[in-house]
């Protein structure tokens, strides 16, 4: 067994891919379901899998989805956790709050919010 995907919707694709290729994800292809939704995989370079499936209902709501209570977050490592919030500032995305540990001697934290409210935790390893 293996993990291959995690798929959320999106309201807007162009900027949620532009938000993960600023995390440093590449666009790696789209897949036009019928007339209904297109799905656009994005990946982690050198990494085949997983991947993070964005979906594109045609028929969004107007006002977004709820993201509910469910939803905890995605995470990933980062090599330089001040460089990828420099590069993601560049592109107008802040973190919710400066980077943490939540341990002494532990990894440092962040989150940030994609387009649509999903939150990411960047985790650089100590």
């Amino acid at each position: 067994m293996e993990l291959i995907h995690t798929c959320y919707r999106v309201t807007d694709p162009t900027a949620s891919v532009a938000f993960y290729e600023a995390l440093g994800f590449e666009k790696r292809r789209e897949l036009p379901i019928r007339d209904e939704a297109v799905n656009y995989f994005l990946g982690i370079p050198g990494h085949d899998l997983p991947e993070l499936e964005l979906t594109y209902n045609f028929e969004t709501p107007k006002d977004g989805y709820e993201l509910g209570t469910g939803y905890g977050h995605v995470a990933v490592t980062v090599d330089s956790l001040d460089a990828t919030l420099e590069r993601l500032k560049e592109n107008g995305i802040e973190p919710e709050r400066p980077p943490y540990t939540v341990r002494e001697g532990g990894s440092r934290i962040c989150f940030v919010r994609d387009p649509d409210g999903y939150r990411i935790e960047l985790i650089e390893r100590a």
